[in-house]
């Protein structure tokens, strides 16, 4: 069993995985009506991803005897400025939610909760990975720039990245 303290950061991180995978499911529909493919079925394929999250640690309070929330989502954006500004967005949501999985460690670290650090472990890489992979597009959007003329590009770009990231996912799932 995990502390009530343990209890209530690990809801709270419900509801932020939550929110994300609204948010780019929202995106998704954003890039969908500007007609750019390749941004459509990534932000999707990280909606899912979000909501796996989520569902992780839904299962694993379940596991240690904890009771999960399922969260009320706050609305989220249905409109973006600019497929630059939308990135800007999730890489700053991603670095909130890495700042909130850090907040988890410190707490299983000062409360010796070995198994809810252990737990997390797998968190910490993600969140650096998705850091990084947020960090790579803002700098291909940047090199690229965010015109009308451009825009063709960046969806490419993406559509590339996102074909690389589901390839990774299958080799990972047939390991």
């Amino acid at each position: 069993m995990i502390s009530k303290k343990m209890t209530d950061a690990l809801n709270r991180q419900i509801s932020l995985e939550g929110y994300a995978s609204f948010l780019y499911l929202s995106m998704s529909a954003w890039c969908d009506d500007q007609g750019l493919e390749g941004c459509t079925s990534f932000m999707r394929r990280q909606s899912d991803e979000e909501r796996e999250h989520m569902l992780r640690i839904f299962e694993y309070m379940s596991d240690v005897g904890a009771h999960a929330l399922t969260p009320a989502i706050a609305q989220v954006p249905h409109t973006f400025e600019s497929s630059q500004k939308m990135f800007e967005m999730v890489y700053a949501h991603e670095q909130k939610v890495s700042k909130s999985i850090y907040e988890l460690m410190a707490i299983a670290k000062e409360e010796n909760d070995f198994t809810t650090d252990n737990f997390l472990q797998w968190y910490i890489t993600e969140q650096r990975e998705e850091e990084n992979l947020m960090r790579s597009i803002l700098d291909k959007i940047k090199l690229i720039g965010d015109s009308p003329m451009t825009l063709y590009y960046i969806d490419k770009e993406i559509n590339a990245i996102n074909a690389a990231e589901l390839k990774k996912e299958a080799a990972e799932g047939d390991a």
